[in-house]
Protein backbone atom coordinates (compact mmCIF):
# COMPACT_ATOMS: atom_id res chain seq x y z
CA UNK A 1 0.00 0.00 0.00
CA UNK A 2 1.37 3.54 -1.14
CA UNK A 3 0.05 6.71 0.82
CA UNK A 4 1.10 9.88 -0.73
CA UNK A 5 -0.57 13.17 0.77
CA UNK A 6 -2.83 14.91 -1.78
CA UNK A 7 -1.60 18.08 -3.23
CA UNK A 8 -3.26 21.07 -1.60
CA UNK A 9 -5.32 22.88 -3.86
CA UNK A 10 -6.42 25.87 -1.26
CA UNK A 11 -3.59 26.34 0.73
CA UNK A 12 0.36 26.55 0.30
CA UNK A 13 2.01 23.31 0.86
CA UNK A 14 4.64 25.20 3.01
CA UNK A 15 2.74 26.71 5.35
CA UNK A 16 3.45 27.07 8.61
CA UNK A 17 1.26 27.89 11.07
CA UNK A 18 2.98 30.32 13.48
CA UNK A 19 -0.10 31.91 14.43
CA UNK A 20 -3.51 33.19 13.09
CA UNK A 21 -2.20 36.08 11.10
CA UNK A 22 -0.89 32.91 8.83
CA UNK A 23 -4.16 31.62 8.22
CA UNK A 24 -6.59 34.49 8.65
CA UNK A 25 -6.42 35.06 5.13
CA UNK A 26 -7.60 31.83 3.93
CA UNK A 27 -10.81 32.23 6.68
CA UNK A 28 -11.49 36.10 4.74
CA UNK A 29 -11.56 34.75 1.06
CA UNK A 30 -13.69 31.92 2.01
CA UNK A 31 -15.87 34.44 3.58
CA UNK A 32 -15.94 37.25 1.02
CA UNK A 33 -15.98 34.83 -2.16
CA UNK A 34 -18.84 34.93 -4.28
CA UNK A 35 -20.98 31.75 -4.93
CA UNK A 36 -23.28 31.59 -8.10
CA UNK A 37 -23.15 28.42 -9.04
CA UNK A 38 -23.72 24.50 -7.39
CA UNK A 39 -20.07 23.85 -8.92
CA UNK A 40 -18.69 26.76 -7.29
CA UNK A 41 -20.56 25.56 -3.65
CA UNK A 42 -18.77 22.56 -3.92
CA UNK A 43 -15.43 23.79 -4.75
CA UNK A 44 -15.85 26.09 -1.93
CA UNK A 45 -16.41 22.87 0.58
CA UNK A 46 -13.66 21.49 -1.08
CA UNK A 47 -11.40 24.30 0.10
CA UNK A 48 -13.35 24.59 3.45
CA UNK A 49 -12.45 21.12 4.53
CA UNK A 50 -8.70 20.89 3.29
CA UNK A 51 -8.05 24.39 5.46
CA UNK A 52 -10.11 22.22 8.06
CA UNK A 53 -7.64 19.11 7.33
CA UNK A 54 -4.36 21.42 7.88
CA UNK A 55 -5.54 22.86 10.94
CA UNK A 56 -6.76 19.67 12.76
CA UNK A 57 -3.52 17.81 11.53
CA UNK A 58 -1.17 20.77 12.80
CA UNK A 59 -3.12 20.38 16.18
CA UNK A 60 -2.60 16.51 16.37
CA UNK A 61 0.95 16.61 15.96
CA UNK A 62 1.52 19.39 18.79
CA UNK A 63 -0.76 16.96 20.73
CA UNK A 64 1.25 14.38 19.95
CA UNK A 65 4.78 15.43 20.53
CA UNK A 66 3.57 17.19 23.86
CA UNK A 67 2.23 13.56 25.47
CA UNK A 68 5.22 11.60 24.35
CA UNK A 69 7.45 13.94 26.10
CA UNK A 70 5.42 15.93 28.66
CA UNK A 71 8.70 16.96 30.12
CA UNK A 72 9.48 19.44 27.36
CA UNK A 73 8.53 22.69 28.02
CA UNK A 74 8.71 23.48 24.07
CA UNK A 75 6.06 21.18 23.51
CA UNK A 76 4.29 21.74 25.96
CA UNK A 77 4.18 25.78 24.89
CA UNK A 78 3.64 24.74 21.50
CA UNK A 79 0.26 22.72 22.18
CA UNK A 80 -0.50 25.69 24.75
CA UNK A 81 -0.02 28.62 22.40
CA UNK A 82 -2.33 26.73 19.63
CA UNK A 83 -5.01 26.19 22.03
CA UNK A 84 -4.60 29.41 23.82
CA UNK A 85 -3.98 32.06 21.11
CA UNK A 86 -4.56 29.86 17.63
CA UNK A 87 -7.85 28.19 18.39
CA UNK A 88 -9.92 31.22 20.28
CA UNK A 89 -9.26 33.25 17.06
CA UNK A 90 -10.72 30.03 14.85
CA UNK A 91 -14.20 30.03 16.74
CA UNK A 92 -15.69 33.40 15.36
CA UNK A 93 -14.59 32.74 11.83
CA UNK A 94 -16.02 29.53 12.22
CA UNK A 95 -19.06 30.70 12.76
CA UNK A 96 -19.34 32.93 10.13
CA UNK A 97 -18.48 30.05 7.73
CA UNK A 98 -21.11 28.43 9.75
CA UNK A 99 -23.43 31.32 9.08
CA UNK A 100 -22.47 31.73 5.16
CA UNK A 101 -22.93 28.04 4.47
CA UNK A 102 -26.32 27.27 6.15
CA UNK A 103 -27.33 31.13 3.72
CA UNK A 104 -26.47 29.39 0.96
CA UNK A 105 -29.10 28.41 -1.59
CA UNK A 106 -27.59 25.09 -2.89
CA UNK A 107 -27.44 23.35 0.27
CA UNK A 108 -30.99 21.76 -1.19
CA UNK A 109 -29.53 20.03 -4.03
CA UNK A 110 -27.44 17.84 -1.60
CA UNK A 111 -29.96 15.88 -0.34
CA UNK A 112 -28.09 12.48 0.38
CA UNK A 113 -27.23 11.50 3.97
CA UNK A 114 -23.53 12.28 3.90
CA UNK A 115 -23.94 16.18 3.49
CA UNK A 116 -27.38 15.88 5.58
CA UNK A 117 -25.55 14.90 8.31
CA UNK A 118 -22.80 17.43 7.82
CA UNK A 119 -25.06 20.10 7.94
CA UNK A 120 -26.88 18.89 10.45
CA UNK A 121 -23.87 19.64 12.56
CA UNK A 122 -22.98 22.72 11.12
CA UNK A 123 -26.57 23.86 12.18
CA UNK A 124 -26.31 22.25 15.80
CA UNK A 125 -22.66 24.62 16.22
CA UNK A 126 -24.44 27.52 15.31
CA UNK A 127 -27.18 27.08 17.71
CA UNK A 128 -24.02 26.37 20.61
CA UNK A 129 -21.42 29.19 19.87
CA UNK A 130 -21.30 31.88 21.89
CA UNK A 131 -18.56 34.32 22.06
CA UNK A 132 -18.04 35.06 25.59
CA UNK A 133 -17.28 31.31 25.49
CA UNK A 134 -14.54 30.83 23.66
CA UNK A 135 -11.99 32.59 26.18
CA UNK A 136 -13.46 29.87 28.49
CA UNK A 137 -12.88 26.83 26.01
CA UNK A 138 -9.38 28.40 25.75
CA UNK A 139 -9.12 28.02 29.49
CA UNK A 140 -10.34 24.35 29.61
CA UNK A 141 -8.21 23.14 26.93
CA UNK A 142 -5.13 24.55 28.65
CA UNK A 143 -6.02 23.55 32.12
CA UNK A 144 -7.09 20.13 31.12
CA UNK A 145 -3.43 19.18 29.66
CA UNK A 146 -2.22 19.62 33.05
CA UNK A 147 -3.81 16.30 33.50
CA UNK A 148 -1.45 14.72 31.28
CA UNK A 149 1.86 16.43 32.64
CA UNK A 150 0.46 15.35 36.90
CA UNK A 151 -0.06 11.60 35.46
CA UNK A 152 2.89 11.19 33.07
CA UNK A 153 5.39 12.62 36.31
CA UNK A 154 3.67 9.82 38.26
CA UNK A 155 6.43 7.32 39.08
CA UNK A 156 7.80 4.64 41.81
CA UNK A 157 11.12 3.35 42.92
CA UNK A 158 12.03 -0.34 42.80
CA UNK A 159 14.71 -1.86 42.92
CA UNK A 160 17.03 0.69 42.34
CA UNK A 161 14.91 1.53 39.11
CA UNK A 162 11.94 4.26 38.51
CA UNK A 163 8.78 2.96 36.91
CA UNK A 164 6.26 4.85 35.52
CA UNK A 165 2.67 3.69 36.88
CA UNK A 166 1.94 1.41 33.55
CA UNK A 167 5.16 -0.63 34.35
CA UNK A 168 4.58 -0.75 38.21
CA UNK A 169 0.96 -2.18 37.49
CA UNK A 170 2.50 -5.23 35.24
CA UNK A 171 3.87 -6.31 38.57
CA UNK A 172 0.53 -6.59 40.28
CA UNK A 173 -0.01 -9.90 38.13
CA UNK A 174 3.04 -11.46 40.13
CA UNK A 175 2.70 -14.47 41.92
CA UNK A 176 4.34 -13.18 45.14
CA UNK A 177 2.05 -11.34 47.55
CA UNK A 178 4.66 -9.71 49.41
CA UNK A 179 5.89 -8.20 45.92
CA UNK A 180 2.39 -7.03 44.83
CA UNK A 181 1.60 -5.43 48.04
CA UNK A 182 4.73 -3.38 48.16
CA UNK A 183 3.82 -2.25 44.56
CA UNK A 184 0.37 -1.02 45.35
CA UNK A 185 1.54 0.32 48.37
CA UNK A 186 3.94 2.52 46.34
CA UNK A 187 1.08 3.51 43.79
CA UNK A 188 -0.67 4.18 46.44
CA UNK A 189 1.31 6.90 48.00
CA UNK A 190 1.70 8.43 44.81
CA UNK A 191 -1.74 9.28 43.60
CA UNK A 192 -2.24 10.24 47.15
CA UNK A 193 -0.04 12.99 46.52
CA UNK A 194 -1.55 14.37 43.75
CA UNK A 195 -5.35 13.65 45.17
CA UNK A 196 -5.89 17.12 45.98
CA UNK A 197 -4.26 18.72 42.87
CA UNK A 198 -6.37 16.61 40.99
CA UNK A 199 -9.52 17.04 43.11
CA UNK A 200 -8.87 21.02 42.72
CA UNK A 201 -8.35 20.79 38.95
CA UNK A 202 -11.67 18.78 38.54
CA UNK A 203 -13.64 21.45 40.13
CA UNK A 204 -12.26 24.22 38.42
CA UNK A 205 -12.69 22.35 35.10
CA UNK A 206 -16.49 22.03 35.76
CA UNK A 207 -17.08 25.24 36.72
CA UNK A 208 -15.74 26.56 33.67
CA UNK A 209 -17.94 23.86 31.74
CA UNK A 210 -21.31 24.25 33.81
CA UNK A 211 -20.45 28.36 32.87
CA UNK A 212 -20.13 27.50 28.78
CA UNK A 213 -23.27 25.72 29.27
CA UNK A 214 -25.33 28.70 30.90
CA UNK A 215 -23.76 30.96 28.93
CA UNK A 216 -25.31 28.87 25.87
CA UNK A 217 -28.71 28.36 27.36
CA UNK A 218 -28.53 25.12 28.63
CA UNK A 219 -29.43 24.40 32.38
CA UNK A 220 -26.45 22.08 32.97
CA UNK A 221 -23.11 20.94 30.69
CA UNK A 222 -24.56 17.41 30.37
CA UNK A 223 -27.77 19.02 28.10
CA UNK A 224 -24.87 20.98 26.37
CA UNK A 225 -22.33 18.47 25.84
CA UNK A 226 -25.42 16.08 24.41
CA UNK A 227 -25.95 18.57 21.62
CA UNK A 228 -22.19 19.28 21.14
CA UNK A 229 -21.03 15.47 20.75
CA UNK A 230 -23.98 15.08 18.43
CA UNK A 231 -25.94 12.67 20.17
CA UNK A 232 -29.07 12.75 17.90
CA UNK A 233 -29.67 8.95 18.50
CA UNK A 234 -30.74 8.53 22.05
CA UNK A 235 -31.32 10.53 25.05
CA UNK A 236 -29.99 10.51 29.02
CA UNK A 237 -32.76 8.47 29.62
CA UNK A 238 -31.14 5.54 27.36
CA UNK A 239 -28.18 5.73 29.31
CA UNK A 240 -30.24 5.49 32.67
CA UNK A 241 -31.59 2.60 30.88
CA UNK A 242 -28.46 1.20 30.40
CA UNK A 243 -26.93 2.01 34.10
CA UNK A 244 -29.77 0.22 35.18
CA UNK A 245 -29.17 -3.20 32.95
CA UNK A 246 -25.61 -3.63 33.92
CA UNK A 247 -26.33 -3.85 37.62
CA UNK A 248 -29.28 -6.20 36.44
CA UNK A 249 -27.44 -8.53 34.38
CA UNK A 250 -23.46 -7.86 34.32
CA UNK A 251 -22.84 -7.21 38.05
CA UNK A 252 -23.68 -10.46 39.15
CA UNK A 253 -22.16 -12.06 36.15
CA UNK A 254 -18.62 -10.41 37.26
CA UNK A 255 -19.29 -11.50 40.82
CA UNK A 256 -20.21 -14.59 39.87
CA UNK A 257 -16.97 -14.70 38.44
CA UNK A 258 -14.97 -13.18 41.19
CA UNK A 259 -16.38 -15.30 43.51
CA UNK A 260 -14.90 -18.44 41.21
CA UNK A 261 -11.56 -16.93 41.70
CA UNK A 262 -11.60 -16.01 45.27
CA UNK A 263 -12.40 -19.40 46.04
CA UNK A 264 -9.05 -20.89 43.84
CA UNK A 265 -7.25 -17.94 46.34
CA UNK A 266 -8.86 -18.97 49.01
CA UNK A 267 -9.86 -16.14 50.33
CA UNK A 268 -12.69 -14.50 51.68
CA UNK A 269 -12.20 -11.13 50.31
CA UNK A 270 -9.33 -9.95 47.54
CA UNK A 271 -6.74 -7.10 49.00
CA UNK A 272 -6.47 -4.53 46.41
CA UNK A 273 -3.48 -5.93 44.99
CA UNK A 274 -5.03 -9.60 44.73
CA UNK A 275 -7.61 -8.42 41.63
CA UNK A 276 -5.24 -8.84 38.76
CA UNK A 277 -3.59 -12.28 39.46
CA UNK A 278 -4.12 -15.90 38.08
CA UNK A 279 -5.97 -17.71 41.13
CA UNK A 280 -4.46 -20.66 39.48
CA UNK A 281 -0.45 -19.38 40.72
CA UNK A 282 0.60 -18.97 36.98
CA UNK A 283 2.60 -16.47 36.00
CA UNK A 284 1.06 -13.02 34.37
CA UNK A 285 0.90 -13.51 30.25
CA UNK A 286 3.49 -12.14 28.66
CA UNK A 287 2.85 -12.18 25.25
CA UNK A 288 5.76 -9.66 24.23
CA UNK A 289 9.07 -7.94 25.45
CA UNK A 290 8.85 -4.68 23.57
CA UNK A 291 7.01 -2.58 21.58
CA UNK A 292 8.71 -3.81 17.81
CA UNK A 293 8.18 -7.67 19.10
CA UNK A 294 4.48 -6.39 19.88
CA UNK A 295 3.87 -4.77 16.39
CA UNK A 296 5.83 -7.89 14.34
CA UNK A 297 3.27 -10.07 15.78
CA UNK A 298 0.18 -7.27 15.41
CA UNK A 299 1.08 -7.39 11.75
CA UNK A 300 1.25 -10.85 11.40
CA UNK A 301 -2.59 -11.56 12.58
CA UNK A 302 -3.80 -8.39 11.03
CA UNK A 303 -2.20 -9.86 7.51
CA UNK A 304 -4.22 -12.87 8.68
CA UNK A 305 -7.98 -11.66 8.90
CA UNK A 306 -6.94 -8.96 5.81
CA UNK A 307 -3.95 -8.62 4.68
CA UNK A 308 -5.11 -4.87 3.52
CA UNK A 309 -4.86 -4.70 7.69
CA UNK A 310 -1.85 -5.37 8.26
CA UNK A 311 -0.97 -3.06 5.44
CA UNK A 312 -2.26 -0.72 7.31
CA UNK A 313 0.08 -1.12 9.94
CA UNK A 314 3.74 -0.87 7.87
CA UNK A 315 2.76 1.87 6.62
CA UNK A 316 2.50 3.93 9.93
CA UNK A 317 5.16 1.97 10.75
CA UNK A 318 7.24 3.28 7.49
CA UNK A 319 6.07 6.96 8.43
CA UNK A 320 7.01 6.92 12.07
CA UNK A 321 3.31 7.49 13.20
CA UNK A 322 3.69 4.67 15.90
CA UNK A 323 5.17 5.46 19.55
CA UNK A 324 4.40 2.15 21.80
CA UNK A 325 6.77 1.20 24.82
CA UNK A 326 6.05 3.01 28.82
CA UNK A 327 9.14 5.46 29.57
CA UNK A 328 9.37 8.40 31.84
CA UNK A 329 7.61 11.73 30.49
CA UNK A 330 5.13 9.94 28.80
CA UNK A 331 1.94 10.71 28.91
CA UNK A 332 -0.55 7.93 30.21
CA UNK A 333 -3.12 5.80 28.38
CA UNK A 334 -3.32 5.20 24.31
CA UNK A 335 -5.24 6.62 21.83
CA UNK A 336 -5.01 6.71 17.78
CA UNK A 337 -5.30 10.07 16.92
CA UNK A 338 -6.46 10.63 12.72
CA UNK A 339 -4.62 12.97 10.57
CA UNK A 340 -7.08 13.82 8.33
CA UNK A 341 -4.85 15.69 5.68
CA UNK A 342 -2.61 12.52 5.30
CA UNK A 343 -5.46 10.30 5.82
CA UNK A 344 -2.53 7.93 8.39
CA UNK A 345 -3.27 8.49 11.95
CA UNK A 346 -0.78 7.88 15.04
CA UNK A 347 -0.85 5.28 17.61
CA UNK A 348 0.44 6.29 20.98
CA UNK A 349 0.49 4.05 23.88
CA UNK A 350 2.47 2.55 26.83
CA UNK A 351 3.43 -1.22 26.21
CA UNK A 352 5.23 -2.76 29.15
CA UNK A 353 4.55 -6.07 27.85
CA UNK A 354 1.53 -7.25 28.83
CA UNK A 355 -1.79 -8.75 28.12
CA UNK A 356 -3.41 -5.68 28.37
CA UNK A 357 -0.61 -4.34 25.99
CA UNK A 358 -1.89 -6.65 23.37
CA UNK A 359 -5.47 -5.33 23.96
CA UNK A 360 -4.99 -2.30 23.73
CA UNK A 361 -2.73 -2.50 20.30
CA UNK A 362 -5.43 -4.46 18.24
CA UNK A 363 -8.07 -1.69 19.53
CA UNK A 364 -5.77 1.40 18.56
CA UNK A 365 -5.31 -0.92 15.41
CA UNK A 366 -9.01 -1.00 14.78
CA UNK A 367 -9.34 2.51 15.48
CA UNK A 368 -6.37 2.86 12.48
CA UNK A 369 -7.79 0.81 9.75
CA UNK A 370 -11.30 2.71 10.25
CA UNK A 371 -8.82 6.25 9.35
CA UNK A 372 -7.58 3.88 6.26
CA UNK A 373 -10.94 2.68 5.12
CA UNK A 374 -12.29 6.24 5.61
CA UNK A 375 -9.38 8.21 3.99
CA UNK A 376 -10.66 8.91 0.83
CA UNK A 377 -14.34 10.12 1.58
CA UNK A 378 -15.00 13.65 0.12
CA UNK A 379 -15.28 15.76 2.84
CA UNK A 380 -13.38 16.03 6.32
CA UNK A 381 -16.56 16.13 8.13
CA UNK A 382 -17.30 13.11 6.52
CA UNK A 383 -14.13 11.46 8.63
CA UNK A 384 -15.00 13.24 11.54
CA UNK A 385 -16.34 9.87 12.99
CA UNK A 386 -18.72 10.14 16.56
CA UNK A 387 -17.48 8.23 19.08
CA UNK A 388 -20.23 5.36 18.74
CA UNK A 389 -19.21 4.71 15.71
CA UNK A 390 -15.23 4.88 16.18
CA UNK A 391 -14.84 2.45 19.23
CA UNK A 392 -16.98 -0.18 17.31
CA UNK A 393 -14.69 -0.34 15.13
CA UNK A 394 -11.57 -0.55 17.78
CA UNK A 395 -13.68 -3.27 20.14
CA UNK A 396 -14.79 -5.23 17.58
CA UNK A 397 -11.00 -5.75 16.45
CA UNK A 398 -10.14 -6.93 19.93
CA UNK A 399 -12.97 -9.75 19.52
CA UNK A 400 -11.95 -10.31 15.80
CA UNK A 401 -8.00 -10.71 16.77
CA UNK A 402 -8.51 -13.03 19.56
CA UNK A 403 -8.28 -16.18 17.22
CA UNK A 404 -5.17 -15.16 15.61
CA UNK A 405 -3.16 -14.76 19.14
CA UNK A 406 -1.66 -17.86 18.70
CA UNK A 407 1.00 -15.51 17.54
CA UNK A 408 2.24 -14.53 21.11
CA UNK A 409 1.02 -17.93 22.57
CA UNK A 410 0.86 -21.67 22.84
CA UNK A 411 -2.14 -22.95 22.78
CA UNK A 412 -2.62 -23.28 26.69
CA UNK A 413 -1.80 -19.77 27.11
CA UNK A 414 -3.92 -18.49 24.04
CA UNK A 415 -7.41 -20.45 25.62
CA UNK A 416 -6.42 -18.55 28.36
CA UNK A 417 -5.38 -14.92 27.29
CA UNK A 418 -8.86 -15.41 25.01
CA UNK A 419 -10.95 -16.37 28.50
CA UNK A 420 -9.36 -13.35 30.03
CA UNK A 421 -10.32 -10.92 27.30
CA UNK A 422 -14.12 -12.14 27.47
CA UNK A 423 -13.78 -12.00 31.15
CA UNK A 424 -12.54 -8.06 30.82
CA UNK A 425 -14.91 -7.22 28.39
CA UNK A 426 -18.06 -7.99 31.05
CA UNK A 427 -15.54 -6.44 33.71
CA UNK A 428 -15.21 -3.27 32.02
CA UNK A 429 -18.72 -2.85 31.38
CA UNK A 430 -19.72 -1.69 35.27
CA UNK A 431 -16.66 0.81 35.10
CA UNK A 432 -18.31 2.16 31.65
CA UNK A 433 -21.69 2.49 33.21
CA UNK A 434 -19.88 3.65 36.92
CA UNK A 435 -18.26 6.36 34.99
CA UNK A 436 -21.18 7.65 33.27
CA UNK A 437 -23.39 7.98 35.52
CA UNK A 438 -20.83 10.25 37.73
CA UNK A 439 -20.76 11.93 35.12
CA UNK A 440 -24.30 12.88 34.98
CA UNK A 441 -24.51 13.61 38.46
CA UNK A 442 -21.54 15.78 38.08
CA UNK A 443 -23.21 18.06 35.74
CA UNK A 444 -26.54 17.83 36.92
CA UNK A 445 -25.08 19.22 40.58
CA UNK A 446 -22.38 21.50 39.50
CA UNK A 447 -22.40 23.32 42.82
CA UNK A 448 -21.31 19.99 44.61
CA UNK A 449 -18.31 20.38 47.11
CA UNK A 450 -15.53 17.95 47.18
CA UNK A 451 -17.00 15.48 49.85
CA UNK A 452 -20.12 15.19 48.01
CA UNK A 453 -18.49 13.79 45.14
CA UNK A 454 -16.81 11.42 46.98
CA UNK A 455 -19.39 10.24 48.84
CA UNK A 456 -21.15 10.34 45.65
CA UNK A 457 -18.83 8.22 43.63
CA UNK A 458 -18.23 6.40 46.78
CA UNK A 459 -22.16 5.14 46.16
CA UNK A 460 -21.56 4.35 42.72
CA UNK A 461 -18.81 2.32 43.53
CA UNK A 462 -21.35 0.27 45.79
CA UNK A 463 -24.18 0.06 43.27
CA UNK A 464 -21.32 -1.33 40.34
CA UNK A 465 -19.03 -3.39 42.06
CA UNK A 466 -18.99 -6.87 43.76
CA UNK A 467 -18.39 -6.30 47.24
CA UNK A 468 -15.68 -8.71 47.15
CA UNK A 469 -12.80 -6.37 48.19
CA UNK A 470 -11.15 -5.28 51.07
CA UNK A 471 -10.27 -2.03 51.12
CA UNK A 472 -9.36 -1.43 54.91
CA UNK A 473 -6.82 1.42 54.85
CA UNK A 474 -7.20 2.45 51.64
CA UNK A 475 -10.83 3.99 51.17
CA UNK A 476 -9.56 7.19 50.14
CA UNK A 477 -8.36 5.04 46.89
CA UNK A 478 -11.51 3.97 46.40
CA UNK A 479 -13.01 7.40 47.25
CA UNK A 480 -10.85 9.05 44.52
CA UNK A 481 -10.29 6.24 42.02
CA UNK A 482 -12.32 8.49 39.43
CA UNK A 483 -9.13 10.26 38.98
CA UNK A 484 -7.45 7.65 37.19
CA UNK A 485 -9.80 8.39 34.37
CA UNK A 486 -8.08 10.87 31.59
CA UNK A 487 -11.26 11.18 30.12
CA UNK A 488 -13.01 13.10 32.67
CA UNK A 489 -10.41 15.75 32.15
CA UNK A 490 -9.40 15.89 28.97
CA UNK A 491 -13.07 14.86 26.87
CA UNK A 492 -16.03 14.94 29.22
CA UNK A 493 -18.61 12.70 28.14
CA UNK A 494 -16.97 10.44 26.31
CA UNK A 495 -17.48 6.91 27.97
CA UNK A 496 -20.98 5.74 27.28
CA UNK A 497 -20.00 5.63 23.80
CA UNK A 498 -17.41 2.91 25.02
CA UNK A 499 -20.62 0.52 25.94
CA UNK A 500 -22.54 1.09 23.30
CA UNK A 501 -19.99 0.34 20.84
CA UNK A 502 -18.87 -2.74 23.21
CA UNK A 503 -22.17 -3.94 22.76
CA UNK A 504 -22.27 -3.70 18.83
CA UNK A 505 -18.71 -5.27 18.56
CA UNK A 506 -19.98 -8.59 20.61
CA UNK A 507 -22.71 -8.30 17.90
CA UNK A 508 -19.59 -8.07 15.00
CA UNK A 509 -17.71 -11.03 17.10
CA UNK A 510 -20.88 -13.35 17.24
CA UNK A 511 -21.44 -12.92 13.55
CA UNK A 512 -17.89 -13.84 13.14
CA UNK A 513 -18.50 -17.14 14.89
CA UNK A 514 -20.93 -18.33 12.32
CA UNK A 515 -19.56 -16.90 9.57
CA UNK A 516 -15.59 -15.12 9.75
CA UNK A 517 -15.46 -13.75 6.04
CA UNK A 518 -18.75 -11.89 6.25
CA UNK A 519 -18.07 -10.64 9.39
CA UNK A 520 -15.13 -9.18 8.24
CA UNK A 521 -16.61 -7.91 5.05
CA UNK A 522 -19.51 -6.01 6.81
CA UNK A 523 -16.79 -4.72 9.11
CA UNK A 524 -15.38 -3.17 6.54
CA UNK A 525 -18.11 -1.90 4.55
CA UNK A 526 -19.48 -0.19 8.01
CA UNK A 527 -16.10 0.97 8.21
CA UNK A 528 -15.58 2.90 5.07
CA UNK A 529 -18.99 5.07 5.60
CA UNK A 530 -17.34 7.13 8.33
CA UNK A 531 -19.86 9.54 9.24
CA UNK A 532 -21.62 9.36 5.91
CA UNK A 533 -24.48 7.60 6.91
CA UNK A 534 -26.58 7.81 10.52
CA UNK A 535 -25.37 5.25 13.29
CA UNK A 536 -28.12 3.32 12.73
CA UNK A 537 -27.56 2.28 9.42
CA UNK A 538 -23.65 2.47 9.90
CA UNK A 539 -24.12 -0.63 12.84
CA UNK A 540 -26.69 -2.19 10.66
CA UNK A 541 -23.99 -2.53 7.53
CA UNK A 542 -21.91 -4.14 9.96
CA UNK A 543 -24.41 -6.70 10.31
CA UNK A 544 -25.67 -5.48 14.18
CA UNK A 545 -28.23 -3.60 15.31
CA UNK A 546 -27.94 -0.09 17.01
CA UNK A 547 -29.20 -1.06 20.18
CA UNK A 548 -27.91 -0.98 24.23
CA UNK A 549 -31.38 -1.74 25.67
CA UNK A 550 -31.35 -4.22 28.39
CA UNK A 551 -32.61 -6.90 26.23
CA UNK A 552 -29.81 -6.54 24.07
CA UNK A 553 -27.39 -6.64 26.69
CA UNK A 554 -28.91 -9.49 28.43
CA UNK A 555 -28.46 -11.58 25.64
CA UNK A 556 -25.10 -10.68 24.68
CA UNK A 557 -23.80 -11.16 28.42
CA UNK A 558 -25.05 -15.25 27.76
CA UNK A 559 -23.16 -15.30 24.87
CA UNK A 560 -19.79 -14.28 26.93
CA UNK A 561 -21.02 -16.98 29.46
CA UNK A 562 -22.17 -19.70 26.66
CA UNK A 563 -18.21 -18.86 25.36
CA UNK A 564 -16.64 -18.80 28.42
CA UNK A 565 -17.65 -21.91 29.44
CA UNK A 566 -16.13 -23.51 26.26
CA UNK A 567 -12.50 -21.67 27.31
CA UNK A 568 -12.47 -23.08 31.22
Amino acid sequence: MTIQKAARQFLPEDLAITDFAVIRPYFEELLQRSIQTSLEFDKWLQDRSELDAVLEEDLAWRYIRMSINTANTDLREAYTHFVTHIQPELAPYEDQLNQKLVGLPYLADKQDAAHQIYFRSVRSALDLFREENIAIEAALNEEAQQYGAISAAQQIEHNGQNLTMQQAAALLKDQDEALRQSIFEKMAAVRRKDQAQLDALYSSLIEKRHQVARNAGFENYRDYKFVALGRFDYTKEDCFAFHAAIKKYIVPLVKSIQAKKLALLGKEKFKPWDTEIDPEGKSALKPFENGAQMLAGTIKMFDAIDPYFGNCLRVMENLGHLDLDSKPGKAPGGYNYPLYEIGVPFIFMNAVGTQRDLETMVHEGGHAIHSFLSRELALTAFKNIPSEVAELASMSMELLSMPQWFEFYAPEAHQRAMREQLEGTLKVLPWIAQIDAFQHWVYENPMHSSAERAAHWQQLSIDFGTGLTDWTGFEDLVQNAWQRQLHLFEVPFYYIEYGIAQLGALGVWKNSLENYPLAIDQYKKALALGYTASMKDIYQTAGVPFDFSAHRLQSLAELIENELEKLN
